[in-house]
């Protein structure tokens, strides 16, 4: 399969509309009412909230995921913290990576109100205008607690040579089962010879 052809499949997924019917949804609440008189449904429910306080939590139908920051981690060099912003997008360059580094991405996170289902974290990034990578990845399924979550991406390595040094521009997304949108940033990185 060509690069061109793989790009159109990632790009198709995007805008499939697969019509599936989740279901009526209920608030966290409502949710352990229902079946509580099947054991293995109650113990699945307890092993899935953990301790969460079903007093604190509402009767909110929505979750609400609150991303604290993100960082990017390399072994040898403190982290690189990067606060989210309040509203809009990052001014200007956000942040600087040396090329041919090894590096992974850290997540934290504030889940409220109720579960979140599927979340997943998508990364599109472009040099002069052209497509260069993209990255899907399920996060996973989170129960509302008081404690924020911390995910860790795998670890990746930065392009180098002469023609991967530069600007580039890049825009996440962290987006639920239902396609509800946590986190839509769109931001400018560099690559260079050397860490700033």
């Amino acid at each position: 399969m060509s690069e061109s052809s793989i790009a159109e499949t990632e790009d198709d997924d995007d805008h499939v509309d697969r019509n599936i019917d989740l279901g009526p949804q209920f608030t966290l609440k409502e949710q352990l009412e229902k079946d509580k008189d099947d054991e293995s449904l109650r113990r699945w429910k307890e092993q899935l909230l953990g301790s969460v306080d079903i007093n604190s939590v509402g009767e909110t139908l929505e979750p609400e995921v609150k991303f604290l920051s993100l960082a990017i981690k390399s072994a040898g060099r403190d982290d690189i913290i990067l606060p989210v912003p309040e509203t809009g997008n990052p001014n200007g360059l956000w942040f600087t990576l040396k090329e041919g580094s090894r590096y992974s991405l850290a997540f934290t996170f504030q889940v409220n109100h109720n579960i979140v289902s599927g979340l997943k974290y998508t990364n599109t990034v472009w040099k002069t205008g052209i497509k260069v990578d993209s990255t899907k990845e399920m996060i996973g399924t989170f129960s509302p607690q008081a404690e924020p979550y911390t995910h860790e991406m795998p670890e990746e390595i930065t392009p180098s040579g002469l023609f991967a040094r530069g600007a580039y521009s890049a825009k996440t997304k962290f987006v639920d089962d239902d396609k509800k949108s946590y986190l839509d940033i769109s931001y400018t990185f560099d690559i260079r010879k050397e860490w700033l």
